[in-house]
């Protein structure tokens, strides 16, 4: 068999976090490149994977890399790979598509086309004219851009930021492998005392829990590629077992706040789905008399955008107030606050020691960072 890339989509930003994350699990030949990380295909990779990132989006088995300038092209090439080495006879195989930058404009008649082509192949593998799709589901993706098509499996299913300890939220949430990157960024690994003056329902300080405590975000969910039938179950338990014995036993200085009672509860709800209860705790305050008494820790923070939550001029007089309330923080202290307003170094009344752009599904936003 050729050699094979496995891919992790990411949130832009977060590619390089990404990367660091899958050389700390032992993947091979990674890659970082525009929204996406890539490293070389094992079993025990992809599950590991899945299992255990932390800011990718999802992880997927890439099957073919060709150039698809028209329909036929695009036939030729989806057939040419091997499906029956992946796809049993029985396997679903939805497809979605997206295109950039192509010939093929139409996304519809670009699915019919791969239906047809992986159809095609794996009926006259199974001498079937017709597959009965009853079985586990194989996801196909289909990515063309620049009029270079790639196909994909999706081993993963739901998005890895759906960890399952937020079935409810507040309003604008803040997605947990963003969260993630924002405290990995933040060098934050256990040691400090840890502060999210602006909590909402939690996300930053629980997923400092999981870092903190070296839990796999995965632990707790099922992906697509557990149905599989040639990864085994045993590989899953192995990989499970092997991550639960990385975690790390200790007691952390971890806390968020809210002025919002209810955001509080329901903060305090998910760490208890998250299972990290014991680890993280939630209180409510307001953020801009925020005054720690330790001599250092770590700030990471989300406050509110005046685009989404807050009138603009509501959010640039809390970015003020707050600006205030950090300008006597002791100086052991360090700060890592994620902003989509263009001028929050000025409303702020300070400027950033460094900065990084993020993005928080399509908001461009700034890591600013101060300490």
């Amino acid at each position: 068999m050729a050699r094979l890339d496995l891919v992790a989509p990411t949130l832009f930003g977060l590619e390089g976090v990404c990367a660091q994350e899958l050389k700390r699990l032992d993947a091979k030949n990674v890659r970082s490149e525009n929204g996406r990380v890539l490293w070389d295909y094992t079993p025990e990779s992809l599950v590991r994977a899945n299992l255990c990132l932390r800011t990718g989006e999802r992880v997927l088995l890439r099957l073919g890399r060709f150039p698809a300038p028209d329909f036929d092209a695009l036939y030729d090439g989806v057939r040419a790979l091997s499906w029956e080495e992946w796809i049993p006879r029985e396997g679903a195989f939805p497809i979605r598509c997206r295109t950039v930058n192509s010939k093929l404009t139409s996304q519809q008649r670009c699915i019919a086309v791969v239906k047809a082509a992986l159809g095609d192949r794996l009926g006259q593998a199974y001498g079937m004219e017709r597959l009965p799709e009853t079985g586990a589901e194989y996801a196909v993706r289909l990515f063309i851009m620049d009029d270079m098509a790639e196909v994909y499996l999706d081993s993963t299913g739901p998005s890895l930021h759906k960890r399952g300890y937020r079935a409810m939220s507040v309003t604008a949430p803040l997605r947990e492998t963003l969260a993630a990157g924002m405290v990995l960024l933040s060098r934050y690994h256990g040691k400090d005392p840890f502060r999210d003056p602006f909590c909402g329902s939690g996300t930053i300080p629980i997923e400092a829990a999981l870092i903190a405590k070296n839990r796999a975000p995965g632990l707790g969910r099922s992906f697509s590629a557990q149905r599989w039938t040639w990864l085994s179950s045993k590989l899953w338990l192995e990989e499970g077992d092997r991550a639960m014995d990385l975690e790390y036993d200790g007691t952390y200085d971890i806390e968020g706040s809210d002025i919002d009672p209810q955001a509080v509860e329901l903060a305090r709800q998910n760490a208890r789905k998250a299972g990290v209860e014991e680890l993280v705790r939630f209180r409510v305050a307001d953020a801009v008399r925020f005054a720690p008494t330790e001599p250092v820790g770590r700030i990471v923070t989300n406050p509110p955008y005046g685009e989404r939550i807050l009138e603009k001029r509501e959010a640039e007089g809390l970015y003020a107030a707050f600006g205030k309330a950090w300008r006597k923080v002791p100086e052991g202290w360090s700060l890592a606050l994620l902003s989509s307003h263009t001028e929050f170094e000025r409303t702020f009344g300070k400027k950033a020691d460094k900065k990084r752009k993020l993005y928080n599904g399509p908001l461009k936003c700034d890591v600013f960072f101060y300490g």
